[in-house]
């Protein structure tokens, strides 16, 4: 009893991190981080936090691998989709089209050197983080472009006072109906599918959770997204950059849990040779990672310069190490072969609220930084003591 009491809270280690610094925020704030208004901000600030960190993750399964480039490649999308619509009149459709297709072949370029010719990931990233961040200079000219006026792509991607899913019931004042009735839907749907999945994995004779275990945390969950819903309906409702956020972690996380080409990632993270051996093509598994980080890094540069309804040089700057701590503190392994979309969601969460919470102590910029630097090497030390059995320091 006390080992399985010891794996639980090992397993959701980091959701009870998360829950003891949202309340130590909200003691240190006099309750304002917990105010709607700042909940619904914690979503449009930190979107492409959960955009990136989800592609990450693809990466870093493959061996610890990471991207450097997003942010540039965030800032070059955005300042070229801002151009068109702007300075050209393309429109906006045809716009997102463009900066999909950029952002994608931008990652199957550095996909090839890495996967095809085994140039180390750091070293081909590092080049496009400077050349990409080069580029957008030279596109914007070295100025801010303002997009206040194309309000279809701004409210679209989360970024105008109109960017919220409306209430198409109106049944009670202040408070956002259809966001009610979505947070409750979701609460059931969550609550069915957790109880199907122990049910079949039982019939299979899988391990499972104990009892007790397992409502603890269903229950848990269900709370959650029945307060955060709900706080939702009390500000404006659901904003549309959370349909983009939910899209990505809905669809990743199946790709990664249920399908051959999810498994790969992790194969070739735990044992590239065997993982060779068997047959798999490990060098488009690579490809797989770095071009599909390509694309996830368009999507969040039109949210970015949505939020910030503007594209300018300095935008995406840190980007990737947002994205790279997320995936860390969510569990995901230094080494590779370890980690899923839902723990690097808790990750971006927790960093999020990190953010929010000194923002509104009024904590330095500089000091920000020194917690989440701290932040996030002590959940890598977590993770490396813990598959060395609880020792600090390695062998000789």
């Amino acid at each position: 009893m006390k080992n399985s009491a010891l794996d639980f809270i090992k397993k959701y280690a980091m959701i009870f991190v998360l829950i003891i610094v949202y309340g130590f925020f909200a003691i240190m704030t006099g309750g304002s981080i917990l105010l709607p208004m700042n909940v619904s901000s914690l979503i449009s600030q930190n979107a492409y936090v959960f955009i990136l960190a989800t592609g990450m993750l693809l990466c870093i399964l493959t061996g610890g691998n990471i991207d450097l480039s997003v942010g540039s490649v965030v800032c070059f999308v955005g300042a070229v989709g801002a151009v068109l619509m702007v300075n050209y009149h393309v429109n906006m459709i045809l716009s997102i089209i463009i900066m999909l297709v950029i952002g994608t072949a931008i990652g199957a370029f550095q996909a090839f050197w890495i996967a095809y010719v085994r140039i180390p990931p750091f070293i081909v990233t590092l080049a496009g983080m400077l050349a990409f961040r080069g580029l957008s200079n030279v596109v914007l000219d070295g100025f801010t472009v303002s997009i206040k006026e194309c309000t279809a792509f701004v409210n679209l991607f989360g970024g105008g006072a109109n960017c919220f899913i409306p209430d198409f019931f109106n049944l009670i004042p202040g408070v956002n109906t259809t966001c009610i009735v979505v947070g409750l839907l979701l609460a059931i749907v969550f609550v069915f599918a957790q109880v199907k999945t122990r049910t079949t994995r039982k019939k299979k004779n899988y391990a499972v959770e104990s009892e007790i275990a397992f409502w603890i945390k269903t229950v848990a969950v269900t709370l959650v997204i029945l307060a955060f819903f709900g706080s939702l309906a009390r500000h404006k409702g659901i904003p549309t950059v959370l349909i983009w956020v939910a899209f990505v972690i809905v669809v990743y996380g199946y790709i990664t849990s249920n399908t051959k080409t999810g498994r790969y990632f992790y194969a070739v993270g735990g044992n590239e040779k065997a993982t060779k051996l068997s047959g798999i093509n490990t060098n488009k598994v690579y490809f797989l990672a770095y071009t599909n980080m390509g694309l996830l890094a368009a999507l969040a540069g039109m949210v970015t310069i949505a939020r910030l309804t503007s594209a300018q040089p300095t935008y995406g700057q840190n980007y990737e190490m947002d994205a790279i701590g997320s995936c860390f503190i969510g569990g995901a392994s230094a080494y590779g072969g370890t980690g899923t979309v839902t723990g690097v969601i808790i990750g971006a969460a927790l960093m999020g609220v990190i953010n929010l919470g000194m923002s509104l102590m009024g904590v330095d910029q500089n000091w920000q930084k020194v917690v989440k630097g701290a932040v996030l090497l002590l959940a890598v030390i977590f993770d490396v003591v813990s598959k060395r059995g609880g020792k600090l320091l390695a062998k000789d």
